[in-house]
């Protein structure tokens, strides 16, 4: 006997199953018009769309906005228009250390700059992907994933060390936001359709005989062009910059010479005028750097090493078994960069780690869904608040593995965790997160989630490694697993 179920036997346009019928359609009319909760909900939504309509004001109240572990941070960053929410997260984990290390009121470095080589990377890192899939169809599942954001803004943790370890850091003063940065989407556009132009081009010169050696000189050659295409659109980044700034005022310090870690000394002030006044000037430390690089700026003024960081997922799925090493094949943006792993870990490893970091004083990259049950004026993420379920009359069944299974949610946007609540128990129950959608968003720009929110939506993280126990450390010295670009896990945080 034949086991194998053809679809064609399933349903078929002359099986009366298989069609929506006007019959049909009036039954669930009668159905829903027999509810007068449908009504009363329809009326809500239409009137108020669907978020609002589900939002819950005692749900909103329940949730407190205070942390027993919470961070200081500066002020909250804003990535417009653009999809380098990754980016901005990553720089804002780094950030926090700069402003209490060197004792600044706040500071924030330069996205666009690391923008500008982000750009350029993936474009080099298309083409050599389209270099080694000379052979397969247009229409083959590696070569659509391949083709598919060519340059797109979206990015992991790990693209930001490949970037920051080979280009370095530079202040936002030093190469501030653009038109193209603030909203990156004709620019991004008109790149990837030149970018495919080119992949046209080597894979019909390949067609007709020419040798990889003569293909990669041609690629070197439509870099050439990329350059040019982002530089228009970015200008180009400094090689050197100044950079002056001042420490908080420090009353405790010795006023009459103020020196910096650097060794640089601001200007002379006496300590007290004869009118009784006090000295009447900025006390803090002056920081003065000319001509310095970005990768000088980037050993000098940033203490921390990327290489020990690292990717934490979890993703209970049948297809990823806990306890083992994952790496994104084909995923990236700089050729010969460090590769993108995840160690698929259990929630309650996953999310020790993440409060022993915090515990430690340093904030958390994370990858999540952003879209389900949020309320971004509120910056909230909330199923107790968000209540469309309610709404609609129906229940969200599916878990975790089954939702990542089945891309109900991929992960679309990375933020910064900066706080959490610990109950009486030692357990969390609510989050703070540091966000990049400016002020307006949120709370003064920062977000609260649940616990249970965050068990459910929250996919990848990036943690130090001192705050890992030695199971999930040796998990890192194995043999990763390749997980292909259409694979759940290996979807790129496109950046909402």
């Amino acid at each position: 006997m034949n086991e194998t179920t053809n679809t064609s036997d399933i349903a078929t346009a002359d099986d009366p199953a298989a069609e929506l019928t006007a019959e049909r359609l009036n039954e669930y009319s009668a159905r829903f018009n027999a509810d007068r909760a449908n009504i009363i909900a329809s009326t809500a939504a239409t009137g108020n769309g669907v978020l609002k309509a589900a939002t819950d004001q005692r749900g909103l109240r329940r949730l407190p906005r205070e942390f027993s572990i919470e961070l200081k941070q500066g002020s909250i960053t804003s990535q417009r228009r653009s999809g380098r929410c990754w980016m901005f997260a990553s720089l804002n984990v780094l950030r926090q250390d700069v402003i209490r290390r060197w004792n600044l009121d706040d500071f924030e470095f330069s996205e666009t700059y690391l923008f500008f080589y982000d750009k350029l990377e993936k474009s080099n890192h298309y083409l050599e992907e389209v270099l080694a899939t000379l052979d397969e169809p247009t229409d083959s599942r590696l070569f659509q994933a391949i083709n598919g954001y060519p340059a797109d803004d979206g990015g992991w943790w790990a693209m930001f060390a490949a970037l920051a370890a080979k280009y370095g850091l530079v202040p936002k003063s030093a190469y501030p936001e653009n038109a193209n940065s603030k909203d990156s989407e004709a620019f991004t556009q008109y790149l990837n359709a030149k970018l495919r132009e080119f992949a046209l081009e080597l894979r019909t010169a390949h067609a007709h005989g020419a040798d990889v050696e003569t293909l990669r000189r041609r690629k070197t050659e439509m870099m050439n062009d990329v350059y040019r295409i982002v530089a228009v659109a970015l200008g180009e980044p400094p090689a050197t910059f100044d950079w002056v700034v001042r420490g908080k005022d420090d009353d405790d310090e010795d006023k009459s010479t103020k020196t910096g870690d650097d060794g640089k000394t601001g200007d002379s002030k006496p300590d007290k005028t004869d009118d009784g006044f006090g000295d009447g000037f900025v006390s803090g430390k002056l920081i003065v750097e000319h001509g310095i690089t970005p990768m000088e700026f980037y050993a000098k003024y940033v203490k921390q090493d990327l290489d020990h960081y690292v990717g934490l997922v979890n993703a209970p799925m049948a297809r990823t078994p806990f306890g083992r090493l994952y790496r994104l094949a084909h995923d990236g943006n700089v050729v010969g960069g460090q590769p993108i792993e995840f160690a698929n870990v259990r929630l309650d490893v996953f999310k020790k780690a993440i409060i022993d970091q915090l515990r430690g004083g340093r904030p958390v990259w994370f990858a999540c869904d952003c879209d389900q049950f949020a309320l971004r004026g509120e910056g909230v993420f909330d199923r107790a608040s968000v209540r469309v379920e309610d709404l609609f009359g129906i229940e969200y069944t599916m878990g975790k593995g089954d939702r990542l299974e089945y891309d109900v949610s991929p992960s679309n946007h990375a933020m910064t965790l900066i706080g959490v609540n610990l109950d009486a128990d030692g357990k969390p129950d609510r989050w703070k997160i540091e966000n990049s959608w400016g002020k307006d968003a949120g709370r003064d720009g920062y977000f609260t989630a649940t616990d249970e929110w965050f068990d459910d939506y929250v996919n990848e993280v990036a943690i130090h490694d001192d705050v890992l126990d030695e199971a999930t450390k040796a998990i890192f010295a194995t043999e990763p697993v390749m997980v292909q670009p259409w694979e759940p896990i290996s979807r790129a945080t496109r950046c909402a």
